[in-house]
């Protein structure tokens, strides 16, 4: 059953928009979301976007496993003209699980076939790949990190979460400077293997975004808003000098942090003003304050970045700020407010770094809790400028196909939308597993692929 969601029509939703005094809109032309775009040196064909969703599928030693060439199989597909790929580690010490991809001279054979197998598929769907962009994630887990956590900065709302202590030791300045090395060497075998974009990672509290927010950090890399962004600026630098000029630059970024919640759904006790933070101000943890995001995101053009996908929040953390959704995850919390408050703020965070920047590629996010209704809000915030491109995230696990369903038939399936109860998320939390993770799907709408895993998540929840 729906805690909040019982909309029937666009009109429900506009009612329950003035009721709550937000600012979504919504409209039945969709031809917005078909007009090509062009971003940096290349056309994208149509104005949706796949967001990087970690499948926790990959082989041990990082290379794609069966899952993972499904899922972009599928996705290549599907007809949207945007695939952001997913988080792939940069150094085997900053993968997130043991099950996340890793692409090195080792793997990159198996990293070719998949991106040759989702251009195919694509092909075979949709006709053309040229106005096709697919993207890779390149990331370092930080403090999420499996094997040990590498934490930039000592936050201590974050303290006594994912084995981090007070005295944990900070990642070194000498460590932080070879990680610059490290972008490098797998945006070129990205490149190699026929990826179309990199995505320099700086969301969810992982390693470059735990650094945009070191307020209390020593040294080069914290304090000061130069130092702060100094890591990201100069794996931007190196990686564009060593990448073909064709190659896009691009980054996930937090527009807003916020701090820590707990069960039933409140805040950690905290002390003002903040010691950390991106996107907020250092008194109130609860409002975006994008000066700085706007300030970076001016910095970044200039250093060459064309596409810029926004997000909030931190999964572990506090989850409804970047995923609004019906019920949490099983280790999470109900949501201290109504979610169309969430989507609301995705909207506003994104329109805001849009309108600053007119000629930059924005992806906004916030869309799968609209569920059947996201096209039509998805059309009225490109047809406003709002925002340059709709990403969707968990709703493309159900209905990989959406795009090809809107282009066919006007509207999704709604027998396969996502209903955002969190069943991807509670797999991906279950961690007994002969390879330390369980592999990551929709178990409702793609019972082929996950129902047996699902099955075997809820035998192991009831042992427990």
């Amino acid at each position: 059953m729906a805690n909040f969601f019982k909309y029937k029509s666009v009109a429900d939703l506009e009612a329950e928009n003035a009721r709550l005094g937000i600012d979504l809109r919504f409209t039945d032309d969709l031809a917005p979301l078909f007009q090509p775009l062009a971003v940096a040196r290349r056309t994208l064909g149509n104005r949706w976007c796949i967001h990087p969703m970690e499948g926790c599928d990959g082989e041990l030693d990082g290379r794609p496993g069966e899952l993972t060439h499904r899922r972009y199989v599928r996705f290549g597909a599907g007809g949207a003209k945007m695939i952001w790929g997913e988080a792939c580690a940069v150094v085997e010490g900053g993968r997130a699980n043991p099950r996340q991809i890793v692409l090195n001279e080792a793997t990159k054979a198996d990293f070719a076939r998949m991106v040759a197998d989702c251009r195919a598929a694509h092909r075979a769907a949709n006709g053309d790949d040229s106005d096709l962009l697919f993207g890779l994630q390149l990331t370092h887990s930080g403090r999420y990190s499996y094997r040990k956590p590498v934490i930039a900065t000592h936050d201590p709302l974050l303290v006594g979460r994912y084995k981090v202590t007070a005295d944990t030791p900070l990642v070194t300045d000498d460590e932080l400077k070879r990680l610059v090395d490290a972008y490098v060497v797998t945006a070129k075998l990205a490149v190699e293997v026929g990826f179309d974009f990199l995505d320099v990672k700086q969301c969810h509290r992982y390693l470059l975004n735990e650094l945009l927010g070191a307020r209390n950090r020593p040294g080069p890399y914290g304090g000061s808003f130069e130092n702060r962004t100094r890591l990201a600026r100069e794996v931007f630098q190196a990686v564009r000098a060593a990448v073909p000029a064709n190659v896009i630059l691009a980054t996930r970024m937090n527009a807003f942090d916020s701090i820590p919640f707990n069960p039933p759904g409140e805040p950690v006790p905290h002390t003002l003003p903040l010691v950390n933070g991106w996107g907020m101000s250092e008194t109130d943890p609860f409002t975006p304050d994008l000066t700085e995001p706007l300030r970076w995101v001016a910095d970044m053009l200039k250093l060459g970045v064309a596409l810029v996908n926004l997000t909030m929040g931190n999964p572990y953390a506090q989850p409804h700020f970047g995923r609004p959704a019906e019920y949490p995850p099983p280790d999470g919390y109900e949501s201290p407010e109504h979610p169309l408050l969430g989507v609301d703020r995705h909207f506003r965070a994104a329109e805001t770094v849009q309108r600053a920047n007119p000629g930059l590629a924005v992806v906004g996010t916030g869309y799968s809790y609209l569920q059947e209704f996201l096209p039509q809000a998805a059309a009225a915030n490109v047809r406003d400028g709002r925002v340059a491109i709709a990403g969707v995230g968990r709703a493309t696990l159900s209905q990989p196909d959406w795009v090809r369903q809107l282009l066919d038939h006007g509207k999704l399936d709604r027998k396969r939308v996502c209903r955002t109860f969190s069943y991807c998320t509670a797999i991906m939390r279950a961690k007994d597993h002969p390879m330390g993770q369980f592999p990551t799907g929709c178990p409702p709408f793609d019972k082929e692929a996950y129902g047996d895993i699902w099955k075997d998540v809820q035998k192991l929840a009831l042992k427990k």
